[in-house]
């Protein structure tokens, strides 16, 4: 492993040359230091895949140089030629529909995308980032590079290089060719990522940017909150199979926390009976297939897995009420169930929420408020992807 400063009059004829060869580079961005490799090589993406331990099927986001760049890869919409227009450069990954390999336009011996990059539905993050350093190197480089952080699964943000090597094995090291330093970044939060591939746009992570405000609905019965969940859900039930769906509920006690989650279970045709899981602070629930309310949630688990592991998706719900410390929520197995890309609702979400947003890169974390309302029924509802 080689370190050299960023200010290095030859850093970007070294990290070019590393990533020519196959290698893996650390450098800094304007949210966090990222690790590297050429999106258009397999082997530097296999590296990659050693170097993170990436769970089986979780794709990579990509930095361009310009929009020009990105739509060598992907099919921008007018959404996503709006976001392009408006945020980047920036902290900003906006998903979009993979071009297909075989067009005639694409120079196979030099353009394609690695497999393990793009997910399996076919779609690709792009960022542009307001960093010159990395737009210098992707320029020269002539292809994408990849814009994953450069922490440990589950570790801290990496600010500053001690950040990742001190939290790394040494196998891991030894993956790493070169690293660029940059001294203590500031600490900023990651880019906000937004899918583009259907009608409505979603986001699917905030970070500095933030798109738009919370929404707020009020229920007036416990029909309307079990409804209002499960209209939540069919916004992200797309993404289901793709990766982890995680709903935070806060709220006070008999708030509705609990009916919320029971309209949840509905829309994913859980026909048993869901209770609050206070005392036993966890409870799964198998998902049925073949659910009409569950075709779709089914139709892309079943594109990216086999018919036995389909069937082991669960519907995890979790109550922190009585948990002492908010390890406990990862004794639980929480990791372990996000890996699997289930569902999951966790009620008293605000008592662990440190532990929550350790998995902000590897879930979809929809934050859900629910307050009394003015009237004995009343329940506003609010949520929004923190």
């Amino acid at each position: 492993m080689v370190i050299l400063k960023s200010n290095n009059n030859n850093v970007i004829d070294e990290v070019v040359a590393v990533l020519k060869r196959g290698g893996l580079v650390v450098f800094p961005t304007e949210t966090v230091y990222g690790i590297g490799a050429d999106a258009t090589n397999t082997a530097a993406i296999k590296r990659l895949n050693k170097y993170k331990m990436r769970p089986l099927g979780k794709p990579y986001s990509v930095a361009v140089a310009d929009q020009r760049m990105a739509e060598e890869y992907v099919e921008l919409n007018e959404t996503a030629k709006n976001l392009y227009m408006k945020f980047l450069p920036g902290p900003m990954t906006v998903v979009s529909k993979l071009k297909s390999q075989n067009s005639n336009h694409i120079q196979k011996s030099k353009l394609q995308i690695a497999p393990g990059v793009a997910s399996e539905m076919g779609t690709l993050g792009v960022r542009i980032p307001d960093y010159q350093l990395v737009l210098e190197i992707v320029k020269k480089l002539g292809s994408p590079i990849t814009a994953t952080s450069a922490n440990a699964s589950y570790k801290k943000r990496p600010y500053k290089i001690a950040d990742i090597l001190d939290n790394i094995s040494v196998k891991q090291k030894n993956l790493i060719d070169l690293v660029i330093d940059a001294g203590e970044l500031p600490h900023r939060e990651p880019s906000t990522v937004i899918d583009t591939t259907m009608d409505d746009p979603t986001t699917l992570r905030q970070g500095e940017i933030v798109l738009s405000a919370k929404r707020e609905v009020l229920s007036r019965s416990e029909e309307n909150t079990q409804n209002t969940a499960k209209e939540l859900w069919h916004k992200y039930e797309k993404h289901a199979g793709q990766r982890a769906i995680v709903f935070a509920l806060e709220g006070e006690m008999g708030a509705g926390k609990t009916q919320f989650t029971k309209g949840l279970a509905r829309a994913l045709g859980v026909t048993d009976e869901v209770v609050s899981p206070t005392f036993n602070l966890q409870l799964n629930y198998q998902l049925p297939i073949t659910s009409s309310e569950n075709a779709r949630f089914a139709s892309n688990f079943q594109s990216n897995f086999n018919n036995q592991i389909t069937k082991s998706k669960i519907f995890s719900h979790m109550d922190a009420w009585r948990m002492q410390t908010p390890d406990e929520l990862d004794q639980l197995g929480l990791a372990g169930i996000i890996h699997d890309k289930s569902i999951i609702a966790i009620e008293w979400a605000d008592r662990v929420a440190d532990t929550i947003r350790k998995y902000n890169d590897e879930a979809i974390i929809i934050w859900v408020k629910i307050r009394y309302g003015k009237k004995k029924n009343e329940r506003e509802i609010s949520w929004g992807v923190l």
